[in-house]
């Protein structure tokens, strides 16, 4: 925004700057197309009354300049004025034209929204005492959404979670996704362990891609975490099928990577073999949280090449946090990392984002015997 304010001033100093060099140089050195300059730098930078307003002050300035210099005749006066108000609505039409762009960029991100929330719609922020935060950073402002995912769901077998990497871009891409989460909400509920709910995913996979045909029915494929809290949160189960492993925050802000017990490929491919695939189980005492995230964090890198690692950074942003205040939400925590990963990639997004964070609760005497003390 502040950007934006101080480029509104850039005709005005078109203008100034054009007064200058007409001062400073001879009277048959003319600064007339400097002057036409800033009516076609208003264009894009400024409402339609300054645009106009932009042009008239254009025309008086050239006109005065061209008094004080004796050179007000037909080719350095009137002729350069007609070119200046020519100039002036043309920049009219330009502004014009970019309003519409504009607005038409505006439906198709509105649009784009409503199919996000549809499609992926943002877990609760709340089952029992798990306490949920999640963020979706896609790779183009313009796409909001594309083949990354994540689903949170209270099932009769405890609560489940799904975050997962669709192969491919695009509407194909999104309409993987929505076979994933459709099976993924129905099987939950139904499959009594994990390795039916995977099994039950898998089918579910086979059978979109032969729908789709093509090559998607032989390399389409979904690297997928599937996650599941024991009923009192003590413990976390997870199957890990070819996806970035997730990340285990103490409540001290120690970071533990949950790599699996043996390597799955991801979910899809049961038409080209048979594998097993484990199902590890780990430790989830209060205060802990389990960071989950696509290989849009993982594979992003710096100018030299190197890979974002989040078991390394997430303990020194979470220790600065709470040296100057309260302990960080799961929501705080995601944009800890969001905001580093910026840093680290100099802003460019390489790669879709998908970020799901998953806290059990210390008691509160418990949280204030761990502050850290200043």
């Amino acid at each position: 925004m502040v950007q934006q304010r101080r480029a509104q001033w850039i005709p005005v100093g078109v203008i100034v700057l054009a007064v200058v060099i007409d001062l400073a140089t001879p009277t048959d050195v003319s600064s007339a197309p400097l002057l036409m300059a800033a009516p076609v730098a208003a264009g894009p930078l400024l409402s339609l009354p300054g645009i106009i307003a932009t042009g008239g002050l254009s025309m008086a300035v050239h006109a005065v300049l061209a008094w004080v210099d004796g050179t007000f005749g037909w080719k350095q006066g009137v002729a350069n004025q007609l070119t200046l108000l020519a100039v002036t609505v043309l920049a009219v039409l330009i502004h014009r034209t970019l309003e519409g762009q504009s607005a038409r960029t505006r439906r198709a991100r509105q649009v784009a929204a409503v199919a996000q929330a549809a499609v992926l719609p943002r877990p609760p922020s709340r089952l029992g005492d798990l306490r949920i935060a999640a963020r979706y950073i896609p790779a183009e402002d313009e796409a909001m959404i594309g083949g990354d995912l994540y689903v949170v769901q209270e099932t009769p077998h405890g609560v489940r979670v799904m975050v997962g990497d669709v192969r491919g871009k695009g509407l194909g891409a999104v309409s993987a996704v929505c076979a994933d989460l459709g099976a993924f909400r129905y099987a939950a509920d139904e499959a009594e362990d994990l390795p039916r709910l995977v099994t039950a995913l898998e089918g579910a996979l086979l059978r979109e891609g032969g729908r789709r045909g093509g090559q998607e029915q032989d390399e389409g494929f979904t690297t997928a975490l599937i996650v599941e809290f024991a009923a009192g949160l003590d413990a976390v189960r997870i199957v890990n099928r070819g996806h970035p492993p997730p990340v285990l925050l103490d409540a001290r802000g120690t970071a533990t990577v949950l790599e699996p017990s043996q390597e799955a490929p991801p979910l899809g491919m049961a038409a080209l073999g048979t594998w097993s695939f484990p199902v590890d189980t780990y430790p989830f005492p209060p205060g802990s949280t389990l960071l989950c995230y696509t290989d849009g964090v993982t594979e992003a890198r710096d100018e030299t090449g190197v890979f974002y690692d989040a078991a390394v950074r997430l303990p020194h942003l979470l220790r600065h946090r709470s040296l100057v205040g309260e302990p960080p939400t799961p929501g705080q925590i995601l944009q800890l990392l969001i905001e580093d990963v910026g840093r680290h990639t100099g802003g460019r997004v390489q790669d879709d984002q998908a970020l799901l964070a998953l806290h059990r609760p210390a008691p509160k005497a418990e949280r204030l015997s761990r502050r850290p003390r200043v």
